[in-house]
């Protein structure tokens, strides 16, 4: 394990990585202008403050931290206080090793065993690469799992990205529906609607937009960035207070896991032994 962040560089794009906090984005600049909700190399306190950490083994919420998976029942530890709820799984709360690490490439590793935050042990592993293009740069993000309980078991994975909101930022993308939440942040019903193409400014959501098309475009007066995943579900957050906005690509919907539909709702059932993987790239140019 490290205790250091990791720098990487290609062209005017620089990315710093804390694989002792959730292996996660401590910063990502192009030249002077930050994308994401960036910190000064060595800063950052906590993952959930980062400019973004894994979702593993599953994603947002598991309301009130009680797991129903094939007949048996599993208490959670709630780890996101004051909500009761179990929240994005445990990656973004533990050290990740490392692998391998260049200027241009990071893999991360972690294995957990099975214990009061996540009963089924897994490995799993993220990498990170830089790429250098005519237009700007190209981050490429991918995030895998292995099962390695006795039985099958649940697992989602995704991303918690905070990019800055400045006072041109405008998102657009297309999606069938999204789900409505109650007053617990859970999903209650699901409305056959678009996705957004909306000035951030004023924008009040919180919702797992459903059959995603896979694309994000962000821009503002100063940066572009396009989002592409192969994941159907797209967590958005933001409010008009917030100088931030979560653009979250998931592979399932919240609380999934704990209905007898989990399945259509992207929840994948791993076999022991079976593994599980996503990809996210993001285009990065400065205007």
């Amino acid at each position: 394990m490290t205790a250091q962040p990791i720098n990487l560089s290609v062209g005017h794009a620089r990315l710093v990585l804390r694989p002792d906090l959730g292996g996660s984005i401590e910063g990502l600049w192009l030249g002077d202008v930050p994308i994401m909700q960036s910190h000064a190399s060595g800063t950052l306190a906590h993952a959930a403050q980062s400019a973004s950490y894994p979702l593993v083994p599953y994603s947002n919420r598991i309301a009130h931290a009680q797991l129903q998976w094939q007949g048996q029942h599993y208490a959670l530890a709630p780890n996101f206080a004051p909500e009761p709820h179990a929240i994005h799984g445990v990656g973004w709360q533990r050290a990740w090793a490392v692998h391998a690490a260049r200027n241009d490439f990071v893999h991360l590793t972690l294995s957990h065993t099975a214990d009061a935050d996540w009963p089924f042990a897994f490995d799993a592993w993220q990498t990170f690469s830089l790429t250098e293009n005519p237009l700007g740069t190209t981050l490429t993000l991918a995030l895998g799992m292995t099962n390695r309980a006795s039985g099958p078991a649940p697992a989602g994975l995704g991303w918690h990205p905070y990019f800055v909101k400045r006072a041109q930022s405008h998102i657009a993308f297309e999606a069938a529906g999204r789900w409505e939440m109650d007053e617990n942040k859970l999903p209650s019903t699901w409305l056959a609607t678009g996705g957004l193409d909306s000035d951030c400014s004023a924008l009040d959501v919180d919702h797992c937009f459903d059959r995603w098309g896979g694309a994000v475009l962000l821009r503002d007066e100063c940066m572009q960035v396009r989002m592409r995943s192969d994941v159907q579900r797209l967590v958005v957050y933001t409010k008009p207070s917030l100088h931030m906005l979560a653009i979250e690509p998931v592979s399932h919907v919240n609380n999934a896991m704990n209905h007898a539909d989990s399945a259509l709702r992207g929840v994948q059932t791993l076999q022991p032994g079976q593994s599980y993987a996503i990809n996210l790239t993001m285009e990065l140019s400065t205007l």
